[in-house]
C-alpha cells in the first residue's frame, strides 16, 4: 500500500469545489485501495492499517467539526465517499465505511456527552479507532422487541450478557455500539445503547462469517459474557435506545442508497465498455436492440433513483426526512441495484458469471443491500403502516 497518501480538504461551498474534492477522493481510492483490493477480497478482510491510511488521507469523519478531528464538510460529502467506493467496485469496503463514518460516528456526535465525543471521535477520524454497531441477534433479526442481550445495572456501571451476529467491522472494531435490554418488561422501549471498548474482559468475537459477496467486509458474531462497562459507557439516556435508532435510520438508509447508486453506475460503465468491444453474429453486442433497450432501462432508472435520493438528502439536511421517506428510498434503490446489475451481467453472457470479470463482484455484492439496514419486506411494512396503520 502506498504510504504517501494525498490528504483531502473538505470543500466549503460550490459545485466546483465539490467536484475537485470528488476527484481527490477518486484518486486516493485508486492509490490506496485499488492495487490490493483483489487480495483483500480473497482474504475476506481489509488490513487494519487501511483505516489508518484512510484517516490520514482525511476520508474519515469529513463532516465532523474541526475540534473533533473532522473537516466540517456536509453529510453529502460522506455519502459521496460511500458512493465512490461502490462505483469503483469496492462494495465490501463501502459497507464498512458506511458503518464507521456514516453511522457510528454520527450516533456519538448526536447522542454522546462532550466527554464521549472528545474521547472517541478524534481517534475515529484518524483511523486509530474503528467502529461497529451491534443490533442484530441470532434469534431476533429485525425484531428489537425480541432482543435478548441484557444490560444489568451494577455498582459503578453495567453488566452485559448476550450475543450479536452479522456485525460489519466486527473482527477489527475497537469500539462497538451495543444495543441491549435494560428493561426486559418494556419490549422495544426497554432498549439502551452502550459504547463498548472491545479490549475489555468479557468481550469476545467468533470466527469471521463467510458470505457470498462483499468479502472484504469482515462480518462477525460478538459475545458478551459478564462484560462490565462503566457508567459513562451509556450513550444517551437509558431506555431511549429505540427512539435513537429510529432517529438515526434516515442517515443509515441514505448511506445504503448512496452505495446502490454508485454500484449501478459502476456496473453500467463496465457494461457499456464491454458491449462496444465484444462482437457476436457479425456485429457488436451494443448493436443488438435488446442490448440498447436493457442499457436504456438501467440508465433511466438510475436517473430517477438519483433524483429521489437528492430529494431525500435535501429533506435530511433540513431535518424533514421521516421514516417513510427512508424506507421508500432504501426499498427502491436496493431493489433497483439488484435488478439493474442483473441486467448488466446478462449482457456479458457466460463471462459475466466468471470471477475474471468485475461485473460478477458487483452482482454478488448487491444482494445484501436488500437485507441489511432493514429488509425489503420490513421497508414495505413501514410504508404500508404509514398509509394504512398497523395491522390487527
Amino acid at each position: 500500500m502506498n504510504t504517501q497518501a494525498t490528504s483531502v480538504v473538505a470543500p466549503e461551498a460550490g459545485n466546483e469545489d465539490k467536484a475537485l474534492f470528488e476527484e481527490m477522493v477518486r484518486r486516493i481510492l485508486q492509490q490506496e485501495v485499488a492495487p490490493d483490493y483483489e487480495a483483500w477480497e480473497e482474504a475476506h478482510q481489509v488490513p487494519r492499517e487501511l483505516w489508518n491510511r484512510l484517516g490520514e488521507a482525511g476520508l474519515l469523519g469529513v463532516d465532523l467539526p474541526e475540534s473533533l478531528g473532522g473537516s466540517e464538510a456536509g453529510v453529502e460529502i460522506c455519502l459521496m465517499i460511500c458512493e465512490e467506493m461502490s462505483r469503483q467496485g469496492f462494495g465490501g469496503l463501502a459497507s464498512g465505511y458506511n458503518i464507521h463514518a456514516n453511522i457510528v460516528m454520527p450516533y456519538i456526535l448526536h447522542l454522546g456527552s462532550e466527554a464521549q465525543k472528545q474521547h472517541w471521535l478524534p481517534r475515529m477520524a484518524s483511523g486509530e479507532v474503528l467502529g461497529a454497531i451491534a443490533m442484530t441477534e441470532p434469534g431476533a433479526g429485525s425484531d428489537l422487541a425480541a432482543m435478548r442481550t441484557s444490560a444489568e445495572k451494577v455498582e459503578g456501571g453495567w453488566k452485559l450478557n448476550g450475543a450479536k451476529v452479522f456485525i460489519t467491522n466486527g473482527q477489527l472494531a475497537d469500539l462497538v455500539i451495543i444495543c441491549a435490554k435494560t428493561d426486559p418488561s418494556a419490549g422495544a422501549r426497554g432498549v439502551s445503547l452502550f459504547l463498548a471498548d472491545t479490549s475489555l474482559p468479557g468481550f469476545s468475537r467468533g470466527k469471521s462469517i463467510r458470505k457470498i459477496g462483499q468479502h472484504a467486509s469482515d462480518t462477525a458474531e460478538l459475545f458478551f459474557d459478564d462484560l462490565i462497562l462503566p457508567d459513562d459507557a451509556l450513550l444517551g439516556e437509558a431506555g431511549q435506545g429505540f427512539v435513537y435508532l429510529m432517529q438515526e435510520l434516515a442517515r443509515e438508509r441514505l448511506g445504503v442508497g448512496a452505495q446502490a447508486l454508485g454500484a449501478i453506475e459502476g456496473a453500467l460503465q463496465l457494461t457499456l465498455e464491454y458491449v462496444q468491444e465484444r462482437r457476436a453474429f457479425g456485429q457488436r453486442i451494443a448493436d443488438f436492440q435488446n442490448t440498447r433497450f436493457s442499457l436504456a432501462q438501467v440508465r433511466a432508472e438510475l436517473e430517477m433513483g438519483r433524483a429521489y435520493f437528492n430529494q431525500c438528502l435535501q429533506r435530511y439536511q433540513q431535518g424533514l426526512m421521516n421514516g417513510t421517506d427512508a424506507a421508500t428510498l432504501k426499498l427502491m434503490l436496493s431493489e433497483m441495484q439488484c435488478r439493474s446489475i442483473d441486467r448488466c451481467l446478462q449482457l456479458f453472457g457466460g463471462y459475466g458469471y466468471t470471477l475474471e470479470y468485475p461485473i460478477s463482484r458487483f452482482y454478488v455484492d448487491a444482494r445484501i443491500q436488500t437485507i441489511y439496514a432493514g429488509t425489503s419486506e420490513i421497508m414495505k411494512e413501514v410504508i404500508a403502516r404509514d398509509m394504512l396503520g398497523r395491522a390487527g
